[in-house]
Parts: structure tokens; sequence; C-alpha cells
């Protein structure tokens, strides 16, 4: 499983905590734990990952930690 960060928050607005794969454009999931929106987004990266080969589309290479200015 490739290592891509993800970004957990709570969103009021959802009622639920929210994952987000930024290297990955669209890719989120959420849950109603921390933990279940991770376990989430990792099903979610595969199927992104998945998609996005058999569409002929490249898949960007983990970079790690992202730094926000």
């Amino acid at each position: 499983m490739p290592k891509y960060e993800v970004i957990i928050y709570w969103s009021e607005s959802d009622g639920a905590f929210i994952a987000e794969v930024p290297e990955l454009p669209g890719c989120a999931a959420d849950g109603a734990t921390q933990a279940e929106a991770l376990s989430n987004a990792q099903i979610v990266i595969r199927e992104w990952i998945e998609t996005a080969k058999s569409l002929g589309r490249k898949v960007p290479k983990p970079r790690g930690r992202l730094t926000f200015a």
C-alpha cells in the first residue's frame, strides 16, 4: 500500500471526521471516528489508484509529509 499523507479533521456540517488525501485529487473519505475515517481512506486510496490505472492516468508517487505556507 503506497504511503500517502492523509489529513483528518472534524467536519461539523457533515457530522463526521473527514480524511483527505491531498496528493490524489478528489480522494477523501469519512467516518464516525478518526480511526474509521483513516480505514475508509485506505480503501478509497486503493480504489483511486485502480481507477486511475484502468483509465491510463498517471498515479503520483507519495511525497511524504507536505508543507503548507
